[in-house]
């Protein structure tokens, strides 16, 4: 029978698990997809929002700590990524088993701030609703519908002001796992942030570029499955 190997996977801000849904199609079999649902979406929709980020970790340890002691990977984009950052730094000073792989998506290292570093989630409507235009990924729809505003910009609004936390002053301890980074070409992150994805572990760390912007991940599925296939293969295993 084989071994599978549990692929967590974390959505960016205002996204909901069901963004990882159609990669149920791609993965190998040996893959088993468990996208995480975050509390105020989806599901759980009902539920409060975060107050902070340690307490989204917290949640989201929580929901996965029973599986982490068998084979398992973890994947984040943008917000997403920032928040299994912070998973594995939570693992790890526990002593547990962390993953066996870290896939990094739509984000630049943690330790180092952004050189246009703007806190959006303290603009107005009218001046945050413009930003999530330029940034695309969300749907025509939200900005038409009167009630999807109301109910989604809080949201937003404060997936936003958990992704901008910065930990520029905290020691960088490097994972004991592989991570793999994928980036939109068309993204506005600074090399310095991109190259120093290296010093997070202390095994081998990929980078790959996507076409498009920020929500690359949202049309390229297909190669980034096919990524994931390709690192996650070596570390399943075959018993009878």
């Amino acid at each position: 029978m084989m071994n599978k190997i549990k692929l967590f996977c974390v959505p960016y801000a205002g996204g909901s698990a069901a963004i990882y849904k159609k990669w149920a199609l791609h993965l190998d079999e040996s893959i088993e997809l468990v996208p995480i649902e975050l509390a105020g979406r989806g599901k759980r929709i009902q539920e409060p929002m975060y107050e902070n980020i340690e307490q989204a970790v917290e949640d989201i340890f929580s929901i996965i700590k029973n599986d982490i002691y068998g084979t398992y990977a973890l994947f984040g984009h943008s917000m997403g990524a920032i928040l299994i950052y912070e998973l594995i730094r939570k693992i790890k000073s526990k002593g547990l088993s962390e993953p066996l792989h870290a896939f990094f998506s739509g984000r630049g290292v943690p330790n180092i701030k952004p050189l246009d570093e703007k806190k959006y989630y303290l603009l107005d409507d009218a001046q945050f609703k413009d930003k999530l235009v330029d940034l695309g990924g969300t749907p025509p729809q939200f900005f038409e519908t009167p009630e999807l505003m109301d109910f989604f910009l809080p949201l937003l609004r404060n997936d936003f002001k958990i992704a901008s936390t910065s930990f520029i002053e905290r020691e960088v301890i490097p994972f004991n796992c592989e991570i793999t980074i994928l980036l939109g070409k068309e993204e506005k992150i600074c090399s310095e942030r991109i190259d120093s994805w290296k010093y997070h572990t202390k095994q081998l760390c990929s980078i790959y570029h996507f076409e498009g912007g920020h929500f690359f991940i949202n049309h390229e599925h297909r190669k980034i499955a096919d990524i994931i296939n390709e690192k996650l293969r070596s570390y399943t295993s075959i018993s009878i």
